[in-house]
């Protein structure tokens, strides 16, 4: 249905940030000059009818483009006793010029807006009507207004129901402004849906969040609530039982403030002490900080033992404790003595650093290594703490864990600090040498920084991440083989090398030490069971061979088992004296028969092309047997095989020995030929046992010349070290650990390098008076000194 435009003069009246549609009746304050002066000149203008306005928004200082006509219902006072009028919107006019009229309103010409709307309404447009009112339906039930739901669902026309948007709270200045000037009436319903429907999702978005904030609070109020009612509960029960109130206080701020703490230490307690009284109950951050701060509160930061300065009770307790080892206790007696100087002359910290020592105790198993870093700190008046790395191949079991993850917990090292109670302990790191690595990081990497005497007294644990003074503290590493730890670890650390005990110190730690306490053990009086002399003597040399005492002990115990046994079973009586010729009744036969005990036929020397060398293993030193034959040359390949699965360097040495040989054959008067015509096989029995270095050097060369010359090896002699290609004899290691070897096995001369001859020093001095040590520098002396007289000029190696 078409409408015509109609010029209209209307005073002006200035609504600021606010606008009114038409259809809307809003009260207005005549307070305010502008409204006052326009609704009094559209009175004085209006005569008998109702006065008219033109409503126009004023935004920022400008007027829209289109103002609404209004009417002014009422005048007369609002709900707060201020002058009021009651207008009503009736249509939207396009402001045009000004002019004149009465009273101090300003008039402007305005012409009506032709608002015009198909009839009927398309099935679109309907469309439209029916999802406004469902939308403000919806948003009016929320608000509970249920009474103008009936009032919206009656509008009918689409220009007055996109209009009646402008009653929404929630549309802002601009918009509505817009719907102002928005002269489609279809246009303007799509813009009220689109705010309606964005203001809806913004709710029920608001009130998803609202309510998932209520439950967290309610959550909250229940959890506090249960707190506080455990708190009386445990409050109650403590009166109950007689505790007083501070017994289970948690006031952690206050055990740190009253701690002796480092400051520095105490700076991050505090902090963290901060985190945790912000943090709330259910955070798991506040397990976190209480383990951590339970861990620095329960360190020895400032306490330390007092050292024993008495130089010569400490070599005793070392003295009673262990038989021999004399480089470690010398070693240990060399550290109190500096120890009470720097404290007699107030010296105790240079540099931040105290005066700690790191010691490498290797050698082989048995020898008492372990057991000897609780006799120094005995000695020392120090605490005691074993740490455990065999097969330890996580980093963080020595720099402990970051706190972030979940168990974490400090390393071994000041878990060591810990359990001491004190910061200058005695630390035994054992096995050492066992320490792996893998995809979790390298632990003797991590021991670089806890070994290294200038650096750990700031030692930092993950776990902690405060520094840690480890200056003082005397580390004692343990390990049977010092080429498996890393060199720059092995570099930090002091070596003191146990090479073994010699069988008169083994019957003294076997009658002083290990015969009491296995006594004991075996339910035993010290009257009841005797063991003498030459019984010990005879299962220190022949039922066990080895460096330490482990098996000498296991036998003694053995032995007094089986004589409770008989007792208790009335085939012996007590007290009971086992000698030499009682041991074979008791424990069996001898396991290590000296090839000077043997029958001389039955020797393993007693055929040419056999030598006797000496070698270090990882239990110590040991004896090792050369052979060698020669193929028949008819049958035989020419060349050289070598057998007793061993390694590289050794190969090479079995390789120079027969080059030797063949190049100074005619001048020690062999018959070379053979050498070059026929096969020549060396092995070294014991296949199962890798084998390798160089030492085996002049032990092929004189196993050779014996099976070339017919010449017996000398079943006494042994002899060790490296042989080049023009016959010198180089030197080797293991000196003092060999020479053990030899004089355990019965044999009573030993040849080696000349340029060892300095390494004697280290070796017992009852060790060497009953060996005859020959020093050379050439392979000829070798042969002389090993090489029995022929007593058939031509002996074959095939015979």
């Amino acid at each position: 249905m078409a409408s015509t435009s109609v010029t209209l003069t209307l005073p002006v009246l200035p609504l600021d940030d606010e606008v009114v549609l038409p259809g809307m009746v809003v009260p207005l304050d005549l307070s305010d000059a502008e409204v006052r002066g326009a609704v009094e000149a559209a009175q004085a203008a209006a005569g008998s009818g109702k006065p008219r306005v033109l409503l126009v928004p004023r935004v920022d200082g400008k007027y829209a483009g289109i103002g609404v006509l209004g009417t002014v219902e009422q005048v007369g006072r609002l709900s707060d006793g201020d002058p009021g009028a009651l207008i009503r919107g009736r249509g939207r006019v396009r402001i045009g010029a000004g002019t004149t009229g009465p009273g101090a309103a300003l008039w402007v010409e305005g012409e009506t807006v032709d608002e015009q709307v198909p009839d009927p309404l398309p099935g679109a447009v309907t469309e439209l009507v029916k999802e406004y009112k469902a939308l403000a339906t919806s948003w009016l039930k929320k608000r509970g207004a249920w009474q103008v739901v009936d009032r919206v669902q009656q509008i009918e026309g689409v220009s007055a129901l996109a209009d009646n948007s402008g009653y929404s709270p929630f549309l802002t200045v601009a918009q509505k402004v817009e719907l102002l000037e928005t002269t489609d009436p279809v246009a303007r319903l799509k813009l009220a849906i689109k705010a309606l429907s964005d203001h809806l999702a913004e709710q029920d978005v608001a009130e998803s969040i609202a309510k998932d904030v209520q439950d967290g609070v309610d959550k909250q109020q229940r959890e506090f609530l249960l707190r506080r009612q455990l708190e009386a509960v445990r409050k109650e029960l403590r009166e109950l039982n007689g505790e007083k109130e501070g017994e289970e206080s948690d006031d952690y701020r206050t055990r740190v403030e009253g701690a002796d703490l480092p400051e520095k230490v105490r700076e991050a307690a505090l902090k963290e002490v901060e985190k945790l009284e912000r943090a709330s109950d259910q955070s798991p951050e506040g397990s976190w900080i209480r383990t951590w701060l339970d861990t620095v509160l329960e360190l020895p930061w400032n306490e330390r033992t007092e050292d024993e300065y008495d130089i010569r009770g400490a070599r005793a307790v070392l003295d009673a404790e262990h038989a021999g080892l004399s480089d470690v206790k010398d070693r240990i007696t060399e550290y109190l003595a500096v120890r009470k100087r720097r404290s007699e002359r107030g010296m105790g910290v240079i540099g931040g650093r105290r005066g700690g020592a790191v010691l490498a105790l290797v050698g082989p198993p048995g020898v008492g290594k372990t057991s000897l870093g609780e006799s120094v700190a005995h000695a020392m008046g120090r605490k005691f703490v074993r740490v455990a790395l065999g097969g330890v191949r996580d980093e963080a079991e020595i720099r402990g864990h970051r706190r972030t993850y979940v168990g974490a917990l400090p390393g071994r090292i000041v878990r060591a600090v810990k359990e001491a109670g004190s910061m200058n302990p005695v630390v035994l790191l054992d096995e050492i040498d066992k320490v792996g690595s893998d995809f979790r990081g390298d632990p003797a990497a991590a021991l670089l920084e806890v070994l290294d005497p200038a650096q750990n007294h700031t030692f930092r644990d993950h776990y902690l991440e405060v520094e840690l003074d480890l200056s003082d503290v005397v580390f004692l590493a343990t390990a049977n083989v010092l080429e498996a730890i890393p060199e720059a670890l092995a570099d930090r650390m002091e070596l003191v090398r146990l090479d073994g005990y010699t069988e008169d110190e083994k019957i003294v730690i076997a009658r002083d030490h290990l015969l009491p306490r296995q006594l004991e053990r075996a339910g035993l009086a010290t009257d009841e069971v005797v063991l003498e002399e030459d019984a010990l003597r005879k299962l220190a040399g022949e039922y066990t061979r080895e460096a330490g005492v482990r098996t000498l002990e296991r036998s003694l115990a053995r032995l007094l088992r089986k004589v409770a046994s008989q007792h208790e079973l009335g085939e012996r009586d007590l007290p009971f004296t086992i000698g030499a010729d009682d041991l074979r009744a008791l424990i069996g036969r001898p396991h290590h028969v000296p090839e000077s005990a043997q029958d001389p036929a039955e020797r393993r020397t007693a055929v040419p092309g056999v030598a006797t060398g000496l070698a270090v293993t990882g239990a110590g030193g040991d004896v090792l047997f050369v052979e060698a034959s020669l193929a028949d040359p008819e049958t035989g390949a020419a060349g050289l095989t070598l057998t007793g699965q061993l390694g590289d360097v050794m190969k090479e040495s079995a390789q120079i020995a027969l080059s030797f040989l063949r190049s100074h054959g005619a001048e020690l008067e062999l018959p070379v030929a053979d050498l070059k015509d026929r096969g020549v096989h060396i092995h070294f029995p014991a296949g199962a046992v890798p084998k390798d270095g160089p030492s085996a050097g002049i032990t092929m060369t004189t196993a050779l010349a014996s099976l070339l010359s017919g010449r017996q090896v000398r079943t006494d002699v042994a002899m060790t070290g490296e042989v080049s290609l023009t016959g010198r004899v180089l030197p080797i290691g293991g000196v003092k650990q060999k020479l053990l070897a030899a004089h355990r096995a019965g044999l009573t001369t030993v040849i080696i390098p000349k340029r060892n001859e300095a390494d004697l020093d280290d070796v017992p001095a009852e060790v060497l008076e009953g060996l005859e040590v020959h020093p050379v520098t050439d392979v000829r002396q070798v042969l002389e000194l090993a090489l029995a007289e022929a007593e058939v000029a031509a002996v074959t190696a095939a015979a």
